[in-house]
């Protein structure tokens, strides 16, 4: 079996989560911030994202971060580019850990519209996913915002998603769609519901053989995306925590059956940068422990 072919087995079927450690320029001062990192504290995007870095690679080279029940992890492009303990991030992640790499690949989103965000334009995506297959990396992910239940919004971001997604099949990575539900969206459940119709007609289009992976916000009703979760050109449906507490995600997430998580706030809210690495390993296996269970065992 080839490394994709093991990669696709255990995004497809093995029990764990997907750590979401892609944080862009626009999120990174938060971040930092929960970290215990002050803006005051560092001076220019450069020196910002090497303390970012440095946070990312004590959480991939701690003990608890392996493909036992971190299957996945979702990168930024500058973390795909550095290094861990002396290896390219992407070969130490999946060589190393067992943990299969994903690739950040959208520039933000453009002004709301029609009550969604769309991605800004990416002119260079093809450079940028060329690159990726030559780092050994899996797939991508890429984001939209969905505030309101605006059924032609919700309908271009589909549309935008996987005129994109086709673009990264072409280069033999698997897309993470990420249409994402506002947690504060006063119409939430009628957006979920638009969205999942879109969502089934869009992937009922892709060509025989051809497979994506969801990331959605955790739906208002338990199971309401079961139907994406058993379409045969889905490779698995994950949820982001979206705003979530940690507890209150895993709460919800253990809800909805085959889906796992891949979140990044809910997964970080509790690391501090001054933690001793005793302190520091303990509390992200306890984190790992209740994301995992929240994935891998359903109420």
């Amino acid at each position: 079996m080839t490394a994709d072919e093991r990669m696709m087995s255990q995004m497809a079927s093995k029990k764990g989560f997907i750590a979401a450690l892609d944080q862009s320029g626009g999120s990174t001062p938060a971040a930092l911030r929960l970290y215990g990192i002050a803006d005051t504290d560092y001076s220019g995007e450069e020196e910002m994202f090497r303390l970012m870095h440095m946070m990312r690679v004590r959480i991939m080279t701690a003990p608890a971060f392996t493909g036992d029940k971190v299957i996945g992890a979702i990168l930024f492009e500058k973390t795909m580019e550095g290094e861990a303990s002396g290896k390219d991030v992407p070969s130490f992640l999946w060589q190393d850990r067992g943990v299969v790499p994903f690739l950040k690949v959208d520039k933000g989103l453009s002004a709301e519209e029609s009550g969604v965000q769309l991605m800004k334009p990416m002119p260079d995506l093809d450079a940028l996913l060329a690159r990726a297959v030559k780092k050994g990396m899996f797939g991508t992910k890429m984001r939209s915002v969905i505030a309101h239940s605006d059924r032609a919004g919700i309908a271009a971001v589909v549309k935008q998603q996987f005129d994109v997604g086709r673009q990264i099949l072409r280069h033999g990575l698997v897309p993470i769609i990420e249409p994402e539900v506002s947690i504060k969206s006063p119409t939430k459940p009628d957006a979920e519901a638009i969205l999942r119709e879109e969502l089934v007609r869009a992937l009922d289009d892709l060509p025989e053989g051809e497979r994506v992976m969801i990331k959605l916000t955790i739906p208002t009703v338990a199971d309401f995306y079961k139907p994406l979760v058993d379409h045969k050109s889905v490779v698995r449906v994950v949820a982001l925590s979206g705003g979530y507490s940690r507890s209150d995600a895993c709460e919800k997430l253990a809800r909805n059956h085959g889906m796992i998580a891949s979140f990044s706030r809910a997964l970080t809210e509790d690391l501090r940068i001054g933690m001793s690495d005793m302190e520091f390993d303990a509390i992200l296996a306890s984190t790992v422990e209740e994301i995992y269970n929240a994935s891998a065992f359903k109420i």
